[in-house]
């Protein structure tokens, strides 16, 4: 996990550095408004820690400028006033959260893990994903599970798994699959989808109590499921 600490106390600046670090987490310093600005143009963070008093530019304006590009990675802000005025306006502009200087290290820690889990959940729930009754497909991480195991597919077999689930019910010719997995210009064994259909059915389908994969004679396959 990256995390960007925009703070021109170098004391502290360092001791978050030390603390951070001992967690595991790699840290970026920017001692002025102008460094983070570029530092999160060139680079992508995990979590900021922004201080509202910064030279050239404030915390403020450098968290109003990161939200119109980026609306979802955590920022918290570091400020030595306790007014409610600067909260609610840090707050408004964007902020994830808010921590008062001085703090206990143990507080922005649990702060920033708060933040984080929430970052992680909320990219897990947005992730696209395709099911049929146990099996589920995560096309953007190219995983594939059936009753929560993970079930190893070449690129071949994934992509032909995903074409079949994305159209669910719906029985599709072996000339589709050929076209949509191998393409127009292909050239080679006609029977190839065959074969890639029994390599599917043995790594999804073997010693499942329910198959998925139906063969529709003289037409092509099929994924649903079957009730009996």
């Amino acid at each position: 996990m990256k995390i960007l600490i925009a703070e021109d106390d170098l004391k502290i600046s360092r001791l978050l550095v030390l603390e951070l670090e001992y967690e595991g987490y790699e840290t970026t310093v920017c001692h002025d408004g102008m460094e983070a600005v570029q530092a999160v143009e060139q680079n992508r963070f995990d979590l900021l820690l922004l201080d509202v008093m910064l030279p050239k530019l404030s915390g403020l304006e450098i968290l109003r400028r990161f939200r119109k590009n980026d609306r979802t990675t955590p920022v918290i802000m570091l400020t030595a006033k306790a007014d409610v005025t600067d909260k609610v306006s840090g707050l408004d502009s964007g902020a994830n959260d808010y921590i008062t200087k001085p703090f206990e290290n143990e507080e922005l820690l649990a702060r920033i893990r708060v933040q984080l889990r929430k970052s992680k959940q909320e990219d897990t729930e947005s992730e696209s994903m395709l099911t049929l009754a146990d099996v589920v497909v995560y096309p953007e991480r190219h995983e594939v599970y059936r009753n929560d195991q993970l079930i190893e597919l070449t690129a071949k077999e994934f992509r032909l798994l995903v074409y079949l689930l994305e159209n669910q019910g719906h029985v599709l010719t072996r000339d589709q699959l050929l076209q949509h997995v191998w393409g127009y210009d292909y050239i080679g064994d006609t029977n190839v989808t065959d074969v890639y259909i029994r390599y599917l059915r043995k790594k999804i389908d073997h010693n499942a109590s329910v198959s998925l994969i139906h063969t529709v004679r003289g037409v092509g396959y099929v994924m649903k499921v079957v009730k009996p």
